[in-house]
């Protein structure tokens, strides 16, 4: 997640909130925003269905772009697996991949503790309550908990070698699943089975407080179990960066080679093929709702987003490569958006504004003015309303 934001932009908006917003009723409410609404009307239901059809055009685009650069070719050259595997430029040993993977653990560790959970929580702890509210992701669909918890599992999967939510996700940890080649199995391996066990608590115990949180986040931002998660996310950034890293650099090559080609084939190479193929199922049920209009169409495209939605999130420990240095990260998964914007493009029709060109610069800001109004939570907007699928009544 690409944080973009335009604060003025969201009230320009006018979403209203209720007084129910946070769980503390003593606590700060909202004022409501004294402008109409946005909703899916006869009106504009044929500039609505294009926006729709654009957005998931280039968003499936972008998927089958990163699931290539992986397994196909990347700049014309092999693909990005082959150069990972064999310590290809800018890795120089099997070592400094694993340092890599281990870095993407800790950003998206920091990330979801930090920024996704810990900025709306410290905005509502200043008194600023609708900013703190509108920095909630994916407050459209309600889906904040779910994005959060996936976050966690890429971790998981990071380090045990596997693609498997249920690893973690049950009252005991199912060590069963974790792979031979894994960085749990290799410290295991080299006497240091306490240092893997405690890692694997920690991941378990962030993914378990996240989802904890009363159900949606966006109403329970200053809820007690909020900040517990958000303590879980540090615990598990320190002991990864301070504790796994340093053990993992004193393994062997011969050891931590056979972890990195496990790490490409059996988890980022499927994960990233899941992602495609499932952005293409959402891209064939929004061309449907497009086409003819109804309240189940709507709920059928709102489930394949939901559907497609998990190996992006689950893929959130590897933003290295391709979907950084390319920027579909920012092109899939900017937030929060530019709202102003979207309701611009949905009166003109210029979709031209979604799109840029030439070499990717993360300080550009036309760049980043595309991105703010395409991806997943734009078309999340145009899809949902108060974590409900939107209707054509």
């Amino acid at each position: 997640m690409k944080k973009n934001f335009f604060y003025a932009a969201a009230f320009a908006l006018g979403l209203v909130f209720v007084s129910t917003a946070c769980s503390n009723n003593d606590a700060p409410q909202p004022e409501p925003i004294d402008v109409a609404d946005i909703d899916y009307t006869l009106e504009n239901a044929a500039s609505w269905n294009n926006y729709m059809k654009a957005v998931v055009t280039l968003l499936r685009k972008d998927a089958s772009d990163l699931y290539d650069y992986w397994a196909v070719s990347y700049k014309g050259g092999e693909s990005y697996a082959t150069t990972f595997k064999n310590h290809g430029a800018p890795y120089n040993s099997a070592g400094s991949c694993v340092q890599q993977v281990i870095d993407g653990c800790v950003d998206i560790a920091n990330e979801v503790g930090e920024t996704k959970i810990g900025d709306p929580y410290s905005k509502y702890q200043a008194g600023n309550v609708t900013e703190a509210l509108y920095a909630v992701e994916s407050w459209y669909s309600w889906h904040s908990r779910e994005d959060y918890s996936n976050n966690i599992v890429s971790i998981c999967n990071a380090f045990c070698g596997v693609r498997s939510e249920s690893l973690i996700s049950g009252a005991t940890i199912d060590k069963s699943q974790v792979a031979e080649k894994s960085l749990y199995t290799a410290l295991v391996n080299d006497g240091q089975q306490e240092l893997a066990d405690n890692t694997l608590t920690a991941i378990k115990n962030a993914y378990d407080k996240i989802l904890a949180i009363p159900q949606p986040f966006r109403n329970h931002i200053n809820s007690e179990q909020s900040l517990v998660a958000q303590e879980a996310c540090s615990e598990l950034s320190v002991l990864l960066k301070n504790r796994l890293k340093p053990a993992c650099d004193a393994l062997s090559e011969s050891v931590l080679s056979p972890v990195v080609e496990n790490y490409v084939d059996v988890v980022v190479l499927p994960t990233y093929a899941d992602l495609r193929t499932k952005a293409g199922t959402l891209y064939e049920k929004v061309n449907a709702l497009a086409a003819n209009p109804t309240n189940q169409a709507f709920k059928d495209a709102c489930d394949a987003w939901i559907t497609a939605r998990e190996p992006w999130e689950m893929s959130e420990a590897f933003l290295f490569g391709p979907v950084a240095d390319q920027g579909l990260d920012p092109n899939m998964d900017s937030w929060p958006l530019d709202q102003a914007a979207i309701v611009n493009i949905l009166n003109s029709g210029d979709y031209s504004q979604m799109e840029w060109s030439g070499d990717y610069s993360e300080d550009s800001e036309s760049i980043s003015a595309a991105q703010n109004v395409r991806g997943f939570h734009t078309l999340e907007f145009l899809l949902f309303k108060d974590g409900q699928a939107r209707t054509v009544d």
